[in-house]
């Protein structure tokens, strides 16, 4: 108990010079309640260095990425993947990408384009407004002069040519090619190069000989004429297909004259080709080892592969084999691929699920927009995605998506500007009816970018800020 002197000066004390000591109870609450107590705070960016983006949804932030910025220091590889079912941005986020790349003078893109709209490629505007003509290749117009890409073009060496045709035969066929088949298409190969000087060799040279196997041929292996007939016969009706088939008039000769390999946009129309048939992946193939030997050079330019439709690469194991290799290329020579897929689903349950693995793990970048619960789950475990993130995915509106670049998740919305919104819509035939639907679809775009915000900061805020803590 205290004594009545001290008891006396206390109250002196503070009759002269207030109340100096307040004993507060602790109290208990969330830090969803306490949070006004802290300064606000956002997770680091990517740096300023490089292409912006769009911003953070949470900080407002501007969000910037560059793969050649990054690398080294950030990313341990430039590769890209882009994920999310369609009508919510990946084709837009593409295009105005490439687009604001291009802006470097040391980049340089190309682009598979297996999408079709008003009888040309979806990219076809973009070439158009950069003064580019895309090399489209389509069956009925290469009858009639149309683009050719020659396998047996003298700018592949005859290792990559070899590799190529066997490549080739290997998709067609749906499984690799035996030692006799093997040797059978080697040596008609060798023939054909050492034989054929006055022009380039075409398809059509070794499908002849094949056929028509020489002597020489048998004797250096001491075996019978007709067994290499016989072993090149699978290997000369595949071929034949490229020559007389549903393929023909894109490989069966010369490669075209005035393809520009140093223009900065490089566009492939694939778009009048059946994407699901053989044909895909073969030319897939074809177009993968003629860039290989005829594009990526040891030049100190920064190139950009941007595939869409990938799961066509990465389904079938004998494309998706030339493709990692491609991939490896990134870090010696300044190679950044791109890979575009609707559902990882496509691709890891696909017959080629060890070399897909192979090549998400080279992706340190994954970009998923809004995708079904059930896919968002397993987009997650596959990826290594963290749960607020997996559960996010489905609620997310067109132009919003998850980016996972080496770690660092973020929620981002991609801008696009005034300038480039014509280049970039793609769903015209869908949409487009009149100037008032349309200004009516943007501000009902608007409206639903901005509920979308407020009820995934809302999310965020529930499920990241109700950990209990003691605060005094």
């Amino acid at each position: 108990m205290r004594d009545p002197m001290s008891i006396l000066t206390d109250a002196f004390t503070s009759f002269l010079f207030g109340k100096v000591e307040t004993t507060r109870l602790p109290v208990r609450t969330s830090t969803g309640q306490a949070q006004a107590v802290y300064l606000p705070t956002a997770a680091p960016g990517l740096g300023d260095s490089g292409v912006i983006i769009g911003r953070e949804v949470y900080s407002g932030k501007g969000y910037i990425y560059d793969p050649f910025q990054l690398y080294g220091q950030q990313l341990p590889a430039p590769h890209w993947l882009v994920l999310g079912e369609s009508g919510n941005g990946k084709s837009a986020l593409e295009k105005t990408y490439v687009l604001r790349q291009l802006r470097f003078r040391d980049r340089q893109v190309v682009v598979l384009d297996a999408q079709g709209e008003d009888g040309a490629g979806e990219w076809n505007l973009i070439a158009q407004e950069l003064g580019i003509t895309p090399i489209r290749l389509d069956p009925m117009a290469a009858l009639d002069q149309g683009i050719r890409l020659n396998p047996l073009d003298p700018a592949i060496t005859t290792t990559g040519q070899l590799a190529l045709l066997r490549t080739i035969i290997e998709v067609a066929m749906g499984h690799g090619l035996d030692e006799r088949s093997g040797f059978a298409l080697k040596v008609a190969h060798a023939y054909v190069n050492e034989t054929i000087v006055e022009r380039q060799p075409v398809l059509t040279d070794i499908v002849e000989q094949l056929r028509h196997p020489e002597p020489e041929s048998a004797e250096a292996m001491n075996v019978d004429i007709d067994d290499v007939r016989a072993w090149g016969l699978d290997v000369a009706l595949v071929l034949d297909r490229l020559v007389d088939g549903d393929l023909r008039g894109m490989f069966d000769g010369p490669t075209t004259v005035g393809i520009d390999l140093d223009a900065p946009l490089i566009v492939f129309d694939l778009s009048h080709i059946d994407r699901n048939s053989i044909a895909m992946p073969i030319l897939m193939a074809i177009v993968g080892v003629w860039l290989e030997h005829t594009w990526i050079r040891p030049d100190r330019r920064k190139r950009i592969f941007l595939v869409e439709e990938a799961w066509h690469i990465i389904n079938s194991p004998f494309v998706a084999q030339l493709f990692q290799r491609l991939l490896k290329f990134g870090r010696r020579l300044g190679l950044s691929f791109v890979a575009v897929v609707h559902h990882l689903s496509d691709v890891v349950d696909g017959a080629a699920a060890k070399e897909a693995a192979a090549i998400l793990k080279m992706a340190s970048t994954r970009t998923i927009y809004a995708q079904k619960a059930d896919e968002a789950r397993a987009t997650g475990r596959v990826l290594g995605l963290p749960r607020w993130a997996v559960e996010i995915i489905p609620s997310l509106t067109p132009g919003i998506a998850v980016w996972d670049v080496n770690g660092n998740v973020q929620v981002v919305k991609h801008l696009i500007t005034e300038t480039e919104r014509p280049l970039v819509f793609t769903d015209r035939a869908m949409t487009e009816s009149s100037a008032d639907h349309r200004e009516l679809a943007d501000d009902a775009l608007r409206a639903a970018e901005l509920e979308a915000e407020e009820r995934a900061a809302a999310f965020v805020e529930q499920h990241l800020g109700d950990s209990e803590s003691t605060v005094a």
